[in-house]
């Protein structure tokens, strides 16, 4: 870390200028001291001009326009100490700044900073050795290699767990703040900290593709994107521009005094459109991760705030995701069992999250799957693989029907899923699920309802009834079912009215949630896909969380905006006050620092976020 000194040279010559000046205006060498202010500002006068044009040329018209003209003004009526104290003011914007701007990011910068870097590697040499560690860099860690976690260390790839039973917590990662206890073969998390006892893991993913990695990753891309600030000061840039100059014209052609102008225009500094509104957006990304809700950078902050509209996918989003399989209804010439093995090992080849539910249902029978020969996955639609010989086909009724056309349509009842399975173009069976809506659905579509949100859609994949089922008891009726992804994507471009929010979890999600104006991604079970489309990813696994999004989007809007007003408010009041000339300009230019801090502590009210997530 840089001494304060070194790190804003600026600042510190400023107040060496600063310091002398004033000794030499005591020890009775005015011009001395003139000079050498005049000569040090017109330096820095110089300095932000080429910075201005630079910005000019790239396109950016900013406010430095205003404090330059104030600078100039205040040296050419002799007001030297004033224009100095502006110097201090804008370079000590930056310090300030600086200092906001770490106190506003502090959760996402304690996400970064608990990042492991190291993990110890467990190599067995032989029977007499023993094992022995060895530290690596946690991205040399390789899939299959066994790790020794010391108590309360970090985890610091996803793994699976060898220790008998182990204690972690996972309130990074799900906000969950009691401690769980994982099984042996039970999946730990990277970023969960152990308990106090080591533990053995085998590690399933690698550095990069593990949970927490990708959660630093999401928390570097907010923390280096540029927020919407510029371009919401830049709103009030112009005619804030323009009313300072007028008034401060105005006051130098009323009183006839070129000191009036100068005077007026120290109070116009525009330190409060430069900093406060992005201490607030930072502040407000720095509040949703805290949260559990990771915002890729301001601009979505400024989109989640003004949503209108919003579009759910149904399983895994508003359903919990975790299907459950309730019944097995074989075909002729099959049994439930070889017809729950054969669809179990098609299934290990797809990725919906009906596939997991049937999968679980054979191992839990003790159903051992074979190994598939073959296979080809059909994005929404279903998987055929070859098993045995024999190809198994399993999925959506129109697709099984057009491979086995003498397959019945299922009766199921209210909440209920199918898997239909044909084998040798035969149909073969059908396997129904059951994916209850989370308890939390129907309160989310209520508040979202009641706080402006204009249309709540569903567009989902599954068969109408099911969607229909769920969508009634949780409050939505515009539903569009039986979706392929272009489909999603081709809704989403037309729902009106805008901004839409898309809220999905799946891969194949991730088109929707790139084309929507903000894309929520449920993100806690590793839907890595869909987090990197989306602009929102949500990591605890619970709805409720996409409120918290709205609330802190609109909440820290509001701040950033109030924060802008307050300081144009007062500097607009102020000089309206100096223009009948009682503040002098060396006043004025302190009175204006005041400005710029409450609007700063104004601004950090982001970090405290809305009154119903406090």
């Amino acid at each position: 870390m840089r001494p304060v000194l070194l790190r804003y040279p600026i600042i510190t010559l400023t107040v060496l200028v600063f310091v002398g000046v004033v000794t030499a205006l005591v020890m009775g060498a005015e011009s001395t001291g003139h000079w050498a202010a005049t000569i040090y500002v017109a330096a820095f006068i110089s300095w932000t001009l080429v910075r201005m044009v630079r910005d000019v040329l790239r396109g950016h018209v900013g406010l430095d326009i205003l404090a330059l003209v104030a600078m100039i003004a205040t040296l050419a009526v002799g007001e030297y100490i004033a224009s100095l104290i502006i110097v201090l003011m804008l370079s000590g914007g930056e310090a300030l700044e600086d200092f906001a701007g770490r106190r506003a990011k502090r959760d996402l910068s304690a996400l970064l900073d608990r990042s492991p870097r190291t993990a110890h590697v467990l190599e067995y040499a032989d029977a007499d050795a023993g094992e022995a560690i060895h530290d690596v860099p946690v991205d040399e860690v390789k899939i299959g290699d066994v790790l020794l976690i010391r108590p309360s260390e970090i985890v610091p790839v996803d793994g699976s767990l060898l220790t008998e039973t182990g204690s972690f917590d996972e309130s990074s990662l799900t906000g969950e703040s009691m401690p769980v206890t994982r099984e042996a073969g039970g999946e730990v998390l990277s970023g969960a900290i152990n308990g106090n006892r080591a533990v053995r893991i085998r590690a399933i993913r690698t550095s990069e593709d593990s949970q927490y990695q990708q959660i630093v990753a999401l928390v570097r891309a907010a923390e280096d994107s540029h927020a919407p600030v510029v371009r919401l000061a830049d709103r009030f840039a112009i005619p804030f521009t323009a009313v300072s100059l007028v008034l401060a014209g105005a006051a130098w052609a009323l009183s006839s005094d070129p000191t009036r102008f100068a005077e007026v225009l120290v109070l116009a500094t525009p330190c409060p459109l430069l900093i406060a509104a992005p201490v607030a957006f930072l502040g407000g990304l720095s509040r949703a991760a805290k949260a559990g809700v990771i915002m890729k950078g301001g601009a979505v902050i400024e989109q989640i705030a003004r949503v209108r509209s919003a579009a759910f996918d149904k399983t895994g989003t508003l359903t919990q995701g975790r299907p459950r399989l309730i019944d097995v209804r074989p075909g002729e010439g099959f049994d439930a069992d070889e017809l729950l093995m054969l669809a179990a090992s098609a299934e290990e080849y797809s990725s919906h999250v009906l596939a997991d539910g049937i999968r679980r249902a054979a191992e839990d029978r003790g159903l051992a799957l074979r190994t598939a020969s073959a296979a080809r996955e059909e994005a929404t639609n279903g998987v055929v693989a070859t098993i045995d010989g024999r190809t198994v086909t399993v999925g959506k009724p129109a697709y099984v029907t057009a491979i086995a056309p003498d397959t019945p349509r299922a009766t199921l009842d209210v909440g209920e899923a199918a898997a239909y399975v044909a084998v040798d173009g035969r149909f073969a069976g059908v396997l129904v699920l059951a994916d209850d809506a989370r308890p939390e659905a129907a309160s989310v579509v209520s508040w979202l309802r009641s706080h402006g949100i204009e249309r709540i859609i569903m567009l989902t994949g599954d068969v109408r009834s099911t969607a229909e089922a769920v969508g009634h008891r949780i409050g939505v009726d515009d539903i569009h079912a039986e979706l392929l992804p272009p489909e999603k994507v081709r809704l989403a471009q037309d729902l009106q009215p805008r901004p839409v929010m898309m809220i999905g979890d799946g891969v194949n999600d991730a088109p929707v949630l790139a084309a929507a104006d903000i894309g929520v991604a449920m993100g806690a079970k590793g839907a890595t896909a869909a987090g990197d489309a989306a602009d929102i990813v949500i990591l605890v696994d619970s709805l409720s969380k996409v409120v918290d999004a709205v609330s802190i989007g609109r909440h820290t809007l509001r701040v950033a905006l109030t924060a802008i007003w307050i300081g144009i408010g007062l500097s607009l009041a102020l000089m309206i006050v100096a223009m009948t000339g009682i503040i002098p300009a060396v006043a004025g230019a302190v009175t204006q620092e005041l400005v710029d801090l409450a609007t700063i502590l104004y601004a950090l009210r982001a970090l405290r976020g809305p009154r119903d997530l406090a």
